[in-house]
C-alpha cells in the first residue's frame, strides 16, 4: 500500500512539474566558476525533472554596478518578460536578490524568490518586507573566526597575517566582518590588511614575505587601479610569487594556488536551493519552505600545497577533503592485483581457445586470399583512376583506369613517383598536399589539369586519404582521381548560353550609348555641309570636326570593345579590379539606365589600393550584368514615372570582398525567394529560368563565393562575397 501511495505521489508530482518555467537570475557573469557552480547543481536537480525550463539571465555586476545601469537592465527584462510567466526566481548573490526585490512588482509580481549565496545576511529585513511570504532561501556565511583558527592550528609558529580583499560590493562586506576578528586576533598576530594594492606593487610585496606569515585570501577581481582579473587570474599571479601558504574563504580559488580552508561552497549553495525550488514547484507554498541561515560550509584542501609547505591537517580537523591527492600504496597495489588476475584471466582464455585458434586461421588465410583476388579485380573494374603510394611517396599500384590514362603499364607505376608521370609544378603541389596529410591524417580534395601522352587536356578532381597499416602506423596515401572535363565543358556550354540569352538586352544598351554620339555626329556633319556650301568653311573648323567625330567614334568603339570582352569565356582564373568590371559594365548598360528614369549610386568603400578578386573576369561581369539587368527590367515594367534607386555597394575584409546590389522596384515574393536561384524556375512569361541559376553556379562552383537575395524593408538585396585573395 505504501509503495502504490509513493507512485501516486511521484506521479501527481509530475504532472503538476508540466511547462513549469524557472528564472535563474545571475549577479555575475557566464565564466565566473562560483556561480557557474550553483548554476551547474540546480540544473542537475532540475534535470530528472520533466518540462521544466530553466532559463539563466546574467546580471554582470561584477563588471558593471551603477545605478543607471540597473535601471536600464530592469527596463530590457520588462521588454524580454511581458510576454513570459514564471512559476520560481532563483537569486544567485547578493546584486541579483536585491534587483529582484527592487523590481518585484515591476517584474515578478506574485512569484516566489528563493535566493542563494547571500552575504551578511540578515533576516529581519526579510521579516519586515511586503513580499515575505513569498521569499525563501540560503545565506552565504564565511567563518572567518574558524579560518583564522585553522591557520593558527596548522601553522603555531606563525608570526604575521596578510589579508588581501577588493573594494567589490562583497569585499567591502567581508571587511565590516573582518574588523572585529582582526581586532580579536592581533594580539597573536600581526595582521596586515590590504585591499587598494595595484597587481604589479602587491607582487612585489609578496615575494618578499618571510617564512613566518601566511596569506589569507579574501577576494581580489579588481585591483587598486581598478584592473580586472578572473578568479583563476587572481589567485595564480599571487601564487606564482608567493613563497607562503595561501588560505581561501570560496572553494572557487581551490586548485589554482590556494591552500585551503574552511570555505563557502557554490556546489552546496546549489545543490540545497534545487532542493527547495523542486519543493516550490511540486506545489509546496514557499512560506511554508524556511529560510536555511546556517551556510554549508566545508574543509577543503589541495594535496600540492599542503605537500609544497610541509603541512599536516589530519588531526587538526575531522571531517575534510583533499583534492589533487595521488593514490595510496594499497590502493596502487590493489590496482596492480587487479591488472595480474585479469591478465591471467587472459592468458587462460587465450591457452583454452588456441586450437581453435589455430584451425580458424586456415579459413581466414584462405578467405583473406580470395578477397585480396577479388578486391584486385574490384578496384580494376571501378572506372576511376586509381592509384596507392607508401609514405615516401613511392607509387605500390594501381588500377586498369590509371594505367590506361597515362598509357603504361600497372607494373611500371610501381617503384615510381609522381614526378616521373606529372609535370613538375602538378608533382610539388601534391607533394606538399601529402606531407600535409601524413601530419593530419585526414583527407583532401584539389583539382588539376592534365595533359595525357595522346595531347587530350583533362580536367581532374583528386580525392586522397591516408591509409594506415595493421599495427596502426602510417602506410601511405591512396588517390581516387574523378575526371570532371565533360562536366566542366558542359558548365562553359551553359554559361556561354546563358551569355547570348543577355544578348537582347545588351544590343539595346549599346543602342542606347550610340545614341548621343550618333545624334552629336550628324549635327557635325550637318554643320560642316552648311559651311561648305556657304564658302565659309575653314581648315581650322575641318580640324576640329574631324577630331570631335574621332572622339564619338571612339566612344562607339570601346562599347562594342566592352560587349566583345564580355562575349569571350574566361579560361583561367586572374586577379582582376573590382571596380573596373563595374565601370565596363556601365559603359554598355549606363545611358539604358539612365534614360529609364533610375538613379543609380555606386558606393565605392576602398581608399588605398585597386581592390581586386580571384576568379574569371567575364563570367563576373556577366553575373552582374544579369543582376542589374534584372532590377532596371522590373523597374521598367512599372511604367511609372516615379524616380527608382539603383544601389551599388562594394566593402571588403580580410577574406571576403561583399556586393551589394540592391534597388526598390518591388520585393520578391517571400514564398518564392528560396526559389529564384533553381534552374528552370521563372516568374517571366518569356523567361529561360537561366540567369539566377548560372549566376549561382559561376559564383559558388566556378569561384568559390556565396551570392545570396533577401528583402529589406522596400528594397531587393542582392549580396555576393568573393575571396579576394589566390589560395
Amino acid at each position: 500500500m505504501k509503495k502504490i501511495t509513493v507512485l501516486i505521489l511521484f506521479f501527481l508530482s509530475f504532472t503538476y512539474l508540466y511547462g513549469k518555467e524557472v528564472l535563474f537570475l545571475n549577479s555575475y557573469h557566464k565564466g565566473y566558476k562560483w556561480s557557474d557552480d550553483i548554476i551547474q547543481e540546480v540544473e542537475k536537480k532540475l534535470k530528472p525533472i520533466k518540462d521544466v525550463e530553466l532559463t539563466v539571465f546574467y546580471m554582470d555586476t561584477k563588471r558593471i554596478m551603477d545605478q543607471s545601469y540597473l535601471e536600464k537592465l530592469a527596463s530590457l527584462y520588462e521588454e524580454q518578460l511581458k510576454n513570459r510567466k514564471f512559476d520560481l526566481i532563483i537569486a544567485s548573490d547578493n546584486n541579483a536578490f536585491e534587483f529582484a526585490l527592487d523590481e518585484k512588482n515591476r517584474l515578478f509580481k506574485n512569484t516566489p524568490i528563493l535566493f542563494c549565496g547571500i552575504n551578511n545576511f540578515d533576516k529581519t529585513l526579510i521579516e519586515k518586507s511586503i513580499f515575505k511570504d513569498e521569499i525563501s532561501g540560503i545565506a552565504e556565511q564565511v567563518d572567518l573566526e574558524k579560518n583564522f583558527e585553522l591557520i593558527l592550528d596548522l601553522q603555531p609558529e606563525l608570526k604575521n597575517l596578510l589579508i588581501i580583499n577588493d573594494k567589490s560590493k562583497t569585499g567591502l562586506a567581508m571587511k565590516k566582518d573582518l574588523e572585529p576578528i582582526i581586532k580579536k586576533y592581533s594580539k597573536r598576530l600581526n595582521i596586515e590588511y590590504i585591499d587598494n594594492m595595484d597587481i604589479g606593487h602587491l607582487k612585489n610585496k609578496i615575494s618578499d614575505l618571510k617564512k613566518d606569515t601566511a596569506i589569507l585570501l579574501v577576494l581580489l577581481f579588481k585591483d587598486g587601479t581598478g584592473k580586472y582579473f578572473t578568479y583563476k587570474n587572481g589567485v595564480q599571479q599571487i601564487r606564482a610569487v608567493s613563497p607562503v601558504p595561501i588560505y581561501g574563504l570560496w572553494d572557487f580559488y581551490l586548485d589554482y594556488g590556494v591552500l585551503g580552508g574552511l570555505m563557502t561552497s557554490a556546489i552546496a549553495q546549489g545543490e540545497a536551493v534545487g532542493d527547495m525550488a523542486i519543493r516550490v514547484l511540486n506545489g509546496i507554498p514557499i512560506k511554508e519552505i524556511p529560510i536555511v541561515e546556517k551556510s554549508p560550509n566545508k574543509y577543503l584542501f589541495d594535496y600540492n600545497e599542503i605537500k609544497r609547505f610541509d603541512l599536516d591537517v589530519e588531526g587538526i580537523v575531522k571531517n575534510y577533503e583533499i583534492i589533487n591527492e595521488p593514490y595510496s600504496f594499497i590502493r596502487a597495489h590493489t590496482k596492480i592485483a587487479i591488472i595480474t588476475l585479469t591478465i591471467i584471466a587472459i592468458l587462460l582464455i587465450m591457452i583454452l581457445s588456441m586450437k581453435a585458434n589455430i584451425k580458424r586461421r586456415i579459413v581466414v588465410e584462405k578467405a583473406l586470399q580470395n578477397r585480396i583476388k577479388f578486391d584486385k579485380v574490384l578496384v580494376d573494374t571501378i572506372p576511376n583512376p586509381i592509384y596507392y603510394k607508401n609514405k615516401d611517396g613511392k607509387f605500390l599500384g594501381c588500377n586498369r583506369a590509371f594505367s590506361e590514362l597515362l598509357n603504361i603499364s600497372k607494373s611500371e607505376v610501381i617503384g615510381k613517383t609522381a614526378k616521373d608521370f606529372f609535370p613538375l609544378e602538378i608533382a610539388l603541389k601534391n607533394h606538399q598536399i601529402d606531407q600535409e596529410l601524413l601530419k593530419t591524417l585526414g583527407t583532401n580534395s584539389s583539382e588539376m589539369t592534365l595533359h595525357t601522352p595522346d595531347n587530350h587536356m583533362k580536367h581532374i578532381i583528386i580525392n586522397k586519404a591516408v591509409y594506415l597499416n595493421n599495427d596502426g602506423s602510417i602506410g601511405g596515401i591512396v588517390c581516387v582521381m574523378d575526371d570532371i572535363t565533360e562536366r566542366m565543358q558542359q558548365k562553359q556550354f551553359l554559361i556561354q548560353q546563358a551569355k547570348l540569352a543577355e544578348m537582347g538586352d545588351m544590343v539595346a544598351a549599346i543602342a542606347h550609348q550610340w545614341n548621343e554620339p550618333l545624334v552629336e555626329l550628324s549635327a557635325q556633319v550637318q554643320d560642316i555641309q552648311t559651311s561648305f556650301l556657304l564658302n565659309e568653311l575653314k581648315s581650322e573648323q575641318v580640324k576640329e570636326f574631324v577630331n570631335d567625330s574621332m572622339v564619338q567614334l571612339k566612344y562607339m568603339s570601346k562599347t562594342l570593345s566592352d560587349f566583345r570582352n564580355f562575349l569571350k569565356p574566361s579560361t583561367k582564373k586572374t586577379l582582376f579590379s573590382i571596380r573596373k568590371a563595374f565601370e565596363e559594365i556601365f559603359e554598355i548598360l549606363g545611358k539604358q539606365i539612365y534614360y529609364s528614369n533610375i538613379n543609380l549610386k555606386f558606393n565605392y568603400d576602398y581608399k588605398s589600393d585597386e581592390l581586386l578578386i580571384y576568379g574569371y573576369e567575364n563570367e563576373f561581369k556577366q553575373v552582374l550584368l544579369n543582376l542589374i539587368n534584372n532590377a532596371k527590367n522590373k523597374i521598367i515594367e512599372k511604367n511609372s514615372m516615379d524616380k527608382y534607386n539603383l544601389i551599388i555597394n562594394i566593402s571588403h575584409c580580410d577574406d571576403f570582398t561583399t556586393v551589394e546590389i540592391i534597388d526598390d522596384g518591388g520585393n520578391i515574393d517571400e514564398s518564392i525567394v528560396d526559389k529564384i536561384f533553381e534552374p528552370y524556375f521563372t516568374t517571366k512569361k518569356d523567361g529561360t529560368g537561366f540567369g539566377l541559376y548560372m549566376a549561382k553556379v559561376i559564383i559558388e562552383d566556378k569561384m568559390g563565393g556565396i551570392i545570396t537575395a533577401q528583402n529589406k524593408d522596400k528594397y531587393v538585396v542582392f549580396t555576393i562575397k568573393m575571396p579576394h585573395r589566390k589560395e
